[in-house]
């Protein structure tokens, strides 16, 4: 009997390690692993040449659950994400595969409110469904940045709601039911009421201009 397999594709472009999409998806990833499951995880960044883009086929198609971890960019999907989509689209919709394989999304995004994320949720399920995978539900969540690429354990109780939240979309899965309302309300949980978020996010930005040395130029109008 061949063994449970998930594979993660991270869709951001930041190096291995520092991406808040990846921590995302890797603690999902792990909670499927103790649930039993072989896990394998790719980066959309590194899948673009031809012989990584038959690796991630490959792996798709051997997979019983592929879950897609990325950014919001721009209320969509980014680049990288949507070329890859559309390579593994052409792909399923042009050769048989063997067996179904189950779709879920994961997008975060750095707006403390989590439905900006829902576009780029929708357009993964349309996804789903032209390419002949079993949509098993997506899963936004606002103020992302808060992770700062650490792993969801490392940052602790300010993100608890999500870390919950997964564990449900874990338990469902491995179970092979789709993602629970219930993931998505816990995940909805605001981190911190979002005029405080505003205000951190205008400190983080003030400090990043001061050690650019911008600070003094964020008021200029160049173009004008």
């Amino acid at each position: 009997m061949s063994a449970r397999r998930a594979v993660l594709l991270v869709g951001s472009a930041r190096p291995r390690g520092t991406g808040n999409s990846e921590a995302i998806g890797s603690y999902l990833l792990e909670r499927l692993a103790e649930g039993g499951m072989d896990t394998e995880v790719l980066h959309v960044s590194r899948t673009q040449r031809p012989e990584k883009e038959r690796q991630l086929l490959q792996a798709v198609d051997g997979a019983e659950l592929f879950v897609l971890s990325t950014p919001l960019y721009v209320d969509a999907l980014p680049y990288l994400v949507t070329r890859s989509a559309e390579r593994i689209a052409a792909h399923r919709t042009a050769t048989p595969v063997p067996s179904a394989v189950g779709f879920v999304a994961l997008v975060n995004c750095g707006f403390p409110e989590w439905e900006h994320t829902k576009t780029a949720l929708e357009i993964c399920r349309v996804f789903a469904r032209q390419s002949g995978f079993a949509w098993m539900g997506g899963l936004g969540y606002g103020a992302g940045e808060a992770i700062g690429g650490r792993s969801l354990e490392e940052v602790g109780g300010l993100i608890r709601s999500l870390r919950q939240g997964l564990d449900v979309a874990a338990e469902a899965l491995l179970a092979g039911r789709p993602v629970p309302e219930g993931a998505q309300a816990l995940l909805a949980r605001p981190m911190v009421p979002s005029r405080l978020y505003t205000v951190l996010g205008s400190i983080g930005w003030l400090r990043a201009a001061r050690r650019k040395g911008t600070l003094g130029k964020l008021g200029d109008r160049p173009l004008e």
